[in-house]
């Protein structure tokens, strides 16, 4: 806003001195033509008259020299033009004469006008020099910074090798470079201490877990126990698989978080899903029905695609009334899973957040569906959920494209 304002100011300050130095120009030529025909005239020469530029003749008496603007009618141009006439008397041989000499004016919209070309055409070629100079400049001082940046945009925490930044002239750029190096530095070092974590974690937690279920067991089936201490003894059963079965999945999360499956192989989602449905008619009071109207292949890796059906399924079998059936569908990149309910969940837009249960089941974590949604965010999957009031059914489904 500034550079306009300056621009504008600049253009009237040349506009006024330009019409001032052209004023002077135009009196100073005046002047001099006028004194020059006063001179042909005192030598006894014929005065000539050239309308409308020159204009003797002779008068009674003598009048003071005049400096002033006038409008005349130019038959050439053929309309009204501004002229500057200076009007001086002289006397030669017992006469006067009276002597007016015209020029004509450059008009004032005539010589803004100008000035506002010049300006434009002056910025424009400026313009057009200094951003090719600017670009050729720029692309060689930010050349450096260009090269660190597709560098950090191929970095991988599993390929585990090192970066390696160019030097440049810029003191700037070499502390951004040093600046990187350490924080890859960090960050490397900061994975390897988690991903060191989360296999003690599976590896150390997992093995308690299984020694506290064996010894319950042993208890209820080999001893002389009292009914209400079996009924204890299932309760602490019951909460160390939950346990066992949270940590799995906690475990699980944290492995896509650590980005630890990068091996990913073709799926038949047909073939999956059929094989899961087979393992979960075995111990589920449940029906399914399986719907394939197109073959269907995924590229992800085996487990997260085994993990992912598991979890769908295991929710429907979960939230289905007793021996009701569970609807699956694969229709070209779509998977649906629907499962009988009366109604619409509370809070579907929180449906696939950790540890969120609609209900106060106890048998859920709260993690299956967020499972489902970390899976499908790592792969590009897209998740979501909606409730069929016309079949009365809570409705899965992820689109892999």
């Amino acid at each position: 806003m500034m550079n306009i304002i300056l621009l504008v100011l600049t253009a009237i300050a040349l506009f006024i001195y330009t019409r001032v130095l052209l004023d002077d120009e135009t009196e100073e030529e005046l002047y001099s033509q006028v004194a020059f025909y006063e001179q042909h005239i005192q030598k006894g020469n014929s005065p000539i008259s050239i309308s409308p530029i020159i204009d003797i003749k002779i008068v009674a008496t003598k009048t003071p020299t005049v400096l002033k603007d006038t409008m005349m009618y130019d038959a050439r141009q053929k309309e009204i033009e501004l002229y500057r006439e200076i009007s001086r008397t002289i006397k030669s041989s017992d006469r006067y004469y009276q002597i007016k000499i015209r020029t004509l004016i450059i008009e004032s919209e005539d010589i803004f006008i100008g000035i506002i070309i010049s300006f434009i055409s002056v910025l424009l070629i400026a313009f057009v020099i200094l951003f090719f100079i600017n670009k050729s400049r720029n692309e060689k001082l930010w050349a450096p910074f260009f090269t660190s940046l597709n560098k950090l945009k191929s970095f991988s925490l599993e390929s585990r090798e090192p970066i390696i930044f160019e030097s440049s002239n810029i003191e700037e750029f070499n502390d951004l470079n040093n600046r990187l190096n350490a924080l890859i530095s960090k960050i490397n070092t900061d994975y390897s201490n988690l991903k060191q974590f989360t296999e003690d974690v599976s590896h150390e937690a997992q093995t308690p877990l299984a020694i506290m279920q064996a010894k319950i067991e042993n208890i209820i089936n080999k001893s002389d126990i009292s009914d209400i201490q079996y009924e204890e003894f299932t309760s602490i059963q019951k909460d160390v698989k939950r346990l066992t079965q949270l940590n799995k999945r906690l475990i699980i999360l944290a492995k896509i978080d650590n980005d630890q499956f990068s091996k990913p192989k073709t799926i038949d989602l047909k073939q999956l899903i059929t094989e899961r449905v087979e393992d979960f008619e075995d111990i589920s009071e449940n029906s399914f029905q399986i719907d394939h109207n197109s073959k269907t292949t995924i590229k992800m890796d085996p487990y997260l695609a085994e993990v992912l059906i598991n979890n769908l399924l295991t929710n429907a079998i979960k939230y289905s009334p007793s021996k009701s059936t569970i609807h699956i569908k694969v229709d070209g990149a779509m998977v649906q899973v629907a499962n009988s309910g009366a109604k619409m969940i509370s809070n579907p837009d929180r449906l696939f957040e950790r540890f969120y249960k609609e209900n106060s089941n106890k048998k859920a974590t709260g993690l299956g569906l967020s499972i489902v949604s970390k899976i499908c965010s790592y792969y590009g999957f897209t998740c979501s959920y909606r409730f069929n009031e016309i079949g009365k059914q809570h409705v899965f489904q992820i689109d892999f494209i």
